[in-house]
């Protein structure tokens, strides 16, 4: 005999199934982000140390937009006048 209890226990298993498998997408997702080996996203992090500090960071970074063909050829040169502007 049922009292009702029945539906609502597989309703629970539906869920509960259901958040299971979003956990372990999630949890995938997470360890192949760590293991690929790509740098994290350093924005707002202390990068004056090392090589490739300051007007010659800025000067690799313009390069390779310049490069991808972010930056016409126009724009390129008007921004590395600029650099070297702010640079002297």
């Amino acid at each position: 005999m049922m009292n009702g209890s029945g539906m609502g226990g597989m309703g629970l298993m539906w869920i509960f199934g259901l958040l299971v498998l979003v956990g372990v997408i999630v949890l995938i997702i997470v360890l192949v982000k760590a293991l690929s080996g790509r740098p994290q996203n350093t924005a707002g992090a202390d990068n004056s140390r090392g090589p490739g500090t300051g007007g010659d960071r800025a000067r690799e970074i313009l390069e390779e937009r310049y490069a991808r063909g972010e930056l016409s050829t126009e724009e390129y040169r008007e921004r590395l006048r600029t650099l070297e502007e702010d640079s002297q």
